[in-house]
């Protein structure tokens, strides 16, 4: 029976519990097609970095690589430490976030239902900053045509997999920073030729950050850069219910992170009220890169049980007090688990 190593980083502040709640769903997966998972936990973060002077160990970067997929929880402040260097370490070259309406959780609209293809390797969120002065300080954006070319692909691969409006739209203020936002703009119109099954158009971030307000329902695929991204991604979340039903996945060619978009939340730390679908949709989008990796199709499946049972569940108004529930954050996972064992008394 094939296996599957998964790092495990539970993170910070709220981190520990979504962590443990999202390991109720794996057990239920698990269980219930008969998959081989190993997992592991390794230390990183703001508590790894007080216990052991450092936010990402030498022994758990080698447990994450000798590992089939890296699976993690929100980290605090140390995060640019942590993920930022997984991203980079890895070559992880493709951020993706899905923006989806789901059941009895609040939405603009219940057809939203679009993705992020954002550039995770580059731009100003890479940091590379420094002095020019005491008074002047310098941040380096830099974009090249092979991240650019990548990105752009990464993106309309998933318009065809997704295979809904089959649409790309490629996002960038080239009008402005006519250097690199213009490399980029140019490079996504040569890729966008080798997909003539693809529609495909351009907006400024601007106006993009507008329309994904106005009119989010129109939005299939979104390929833009590291930090144009980045926000554009939070600002969608909200739509949606907010960052707590917004997972994310970082990929590269051999090689993927998933997490829940949103930080630790320490303020919420003990009260378990929050929200755990983030991190247990960045396990079902987990098990879908692992069946398409490796071509499982238990693994396929329980990606799609995971979100079914993730619909079920809010159908049946079990979800969090800041969605109208009384439900605690584990009482959530468990009754997606339920579902996914077919034991819901619902």
């Amino acid at each position: 029976m094939t296996g599957y190593q998964i790092a495990l980083i539970k993170g910070d502040g709220i981190g520990p519990e979504l962590t443990e709640t999202t390991l109720k769903v794996l057990e239920a997966v698990q269980n219930k097609f008969n998959l081989n998972l190993n997992i592991v936990e390794v230390e990183a973060g703001d508590k790894c970095f007080k216990k052991r002077g450092v936010a990402l160990p030498e022994d758990t970067v080698e447990t994450i690589k000798s590992s089939d997929v890296c699976l993690k929880g929100p980290v605090g402040e140390t995060a640019a430490d942590v993920i930022v260097k997984l991203r980079l370490m890895f070559d992880l070259y493709a951020n993706i976030r899905p923006v989806k309406a789901y059941p009895s959780v609040p939405s603009m609209r219940s057809d939203i239902d679009f993705i992020f293809v954002r550039e995770n390797t580059e731009g100003v969120y890479r940091g590379l900053e420094f002095f020019m002065s005491p008074d002047v300080t310098v941040c380096l954006r830099v974009i090249t045509r092979k991240g650019s070319e990548r990105i752009a692909k990464k993106a309309f691969e998933v318009a065809r997999r997704r295979n809904k409006k089959k649409r790309v739209t490629s996002v960038h203020k080239a009008n402005v920073m006519r250097i690199t936002c213009g490399l980029f703009a140019e490079t996504c119109r040569k890729i966008a030729k080798q997909y003539p099954d693809i529609t495909f158009d351009e907006q400024y971030v601007d106006a993009t950050a507008m329309r994904i307000i106005k009119a989010p329902q129109d939005f299939d695929v979104i390929v833009t850069t590291n930090m144009f991204g980045d926000i554009l991604s939070d600002e969608a979340a909200q739509l949606v219910g907010g960052l707590g039903m917004a997972p994310g996945a970082n990929i590269g060619d051999d090689f993927a992170l998933f997490e829940p978009v949103h930080g630790s939340a320490p303020s919420r730390v003990g009260k378990h009220t929050a929200n755990p679908c983030s991190m247990i949709l960045a396990s079902k989008m987990m098990f879908d890169w692992l069946g398409e990796q490796h071509d499982d199709s238990k693994c396929v499946a329980a990606a799609e049980a995971i979100e079914n049972a993730v619909v079920a569940t809010l159908n049946k108004g079990v979800t969090i007090p800041d969605f109208g529930g009384k439900a605690k954050t584990m009482e959530v996972g468990e009754a997606i688990a339920e579902e996914i064992m077919g034991k819901s008394l619902g």
